[in-house]
C-alpha cells in the first residue's frame, strides 16, 4: 500500500509538472491541460456511474457529454474572442451548460417515463455529476489564464498563471501526503471514524503544516499571493483544509455505496476519484484567493 502510494504520487507530480512546463509555451491553447483534465473527468464520470445502482443511474451519454461540454467552455472564449463574442465570459458558458444538462435530464425522463420510480433521483444524479466533475474543475482550469495588473511607474500586465495553477494543485496534494505520513506514524485520535477510520487529527495537523510550507515555497517563486507570509499561511490552511474535506467527501460517496475503492484502476490506491478528490474541493477556494483574495 505504501509503495503504491509513493510511486503513484511521484507519477502524478511528474505529470503535473509536465503540464505546467509544457503548456507554458503553448498559450492560449494549453492542450496538455485540456487533455489531462478531460480524460481524468471522463474516467471519474465512469467511476461514479459504475457506483450507482442501475435503477438510479442517469444516461451515461448525457453525463459524459455534459461534463465534457462544461470543461470545453473553459477554453472557448480564450481561443478566438472575436468569433465567440456571445460566450466571451467562460462562466456564462459554464452556467448555461449546467442549466442545459438539467433541462435535458428532465426531457429524457419525461420522454421515457412509464411509471413512478427513480426519475427524480436520476435527474438529481445527472446534475450532481455535472457539478462535481464539470463545474468544480473549472475553477482550477480558469487559473491557467490568470492575469493581474502590475503596479509601478512602468506598469504592465503580469501573467502568473503557471504559479497559480501550481499552488492550486500542489498545496492540496502535498497536504494529502503530509496527512498520510503523519497519520501513519503519529496518528492516535480518529478524525472521522465512520467515514474514514484511518484518518487522524494528528494527520490533519501534519497535512495543514505541509500545505503551508508548500504554499510558502511555491509563492516565493512568484509571488502570486500578497502581502507576504500571512497570505501564504492563510492560503495553505484554507486550501489544505478544503482538500481534506474533498478527500472525506469522496469517502462519503464510497461508504454510501458500500465500496472501499471507486475502482481498481490502480490496485491498492483506488480510482481516479481518489486522485482528484482533494483538488476538486480545493479549486474554488484557491480560485478565490488567487483571483480576488490577494492584491499585487
Amino acid at each position: 500500500m505504501l509503495r503504491t502510494r509513493v510511486w503513484m504520487g511521484a507519477l502524478l507530480i511528474v505529470l503535473a509538472v509536465g503540464v505546467l512546463l509544457i503548456d507554458e509555451y503553448l498559450s492560449p491553447f494549453f492542450p496538455c491541460l485540456f487533455c489531462l483534465v478531460v480524460i481524468l473527468a471522463q474516467l471519474a464520470c465512469s467511476e461514479l456511474l459504475h457506483l450507482l445502482p442501475p435503477s438510479r443511474r442517469p444516461a451515461a451519454w448525457l453525463c459524459h457529454s455534459g461534463v465534457a461540454v462544461l470543461l470545453i467552455f473553459n477554453w472557448i472564449p480564450h481561443m478566438e474572442p472575436a468569433v465567440f463574442r456571445v460566450v466571451n465570459d467562460p462562466w456564462l458558458g459554464i452556467c448555461g451548460g449546467l442549466a442545459t444538462i438539467i433541462l435535458f435530464s428532465f426531457l429524457g425522463e419525461m420522454r421515457g417515463f412509464q411509471q413512478p420510480g427513480e426519475s427524480v433521483t436520476r435527474i438529481a444524479f445527472s446534475a450532481w455529476i455535472a457539478g462535481y466533475l464539470g463545474l468544480l474543475p473549472a475553477f482550477l482550469v480558469q487559473l491557467r489564464w490568470l492575469v493581474k495588473p502590475a503596479t509601478g511607474p512602468a506598469a504592465t500586465t503580469v501573467h502568473l498563471a503557471t504559479l497559480a495553477l501550481a499552488l492550486a494543485i500542489f498545496v492540496p496534494k502535498c497536504c494529502d501526503i503530509g496527512a498520510y505520513f503523519t497519520g501513519r506514524f503519529l496518528g492516535r485520535w480518529p478524525l472521522a471514524p465512520v467515514l474514514s477510520p484511518k484518518k487522524t487529527w494528528e494527520g490533519a495537523l501534519g497535512g495543514v503544516i505541509a500545505a503551508i510550507l508548500t504554499a510558502i515555497g511555491i509563492n516565493r517563486l512568484g509571488p502570486v499571493l500578497s502581502p507576504g507570509l500571512w497570505a501564504e499561511i492563510g492560503f495553505g490552511i484554507t486550501v489544505g483544509i478544503a482538500g481534506m474535506a474533498g478527500d472525506l467527501a469522496e469517502s462519503l460517496i464510497k461508504r454510501d455505496f458500500g465500496t472501499k475503492d471507486a475502482s481498481q484502476v490502480v490496485p491498492g490506491f483506488g480510482g481516479i476519484l481518489d486522485v482528484v478528490d482533494s483538488v476538486l474541493f480545493a479549486a474554488p477556494i484557491a480560485y478565490w484567493w488567487l483571483s480576488y483574495g490577494s492584491s499585487t
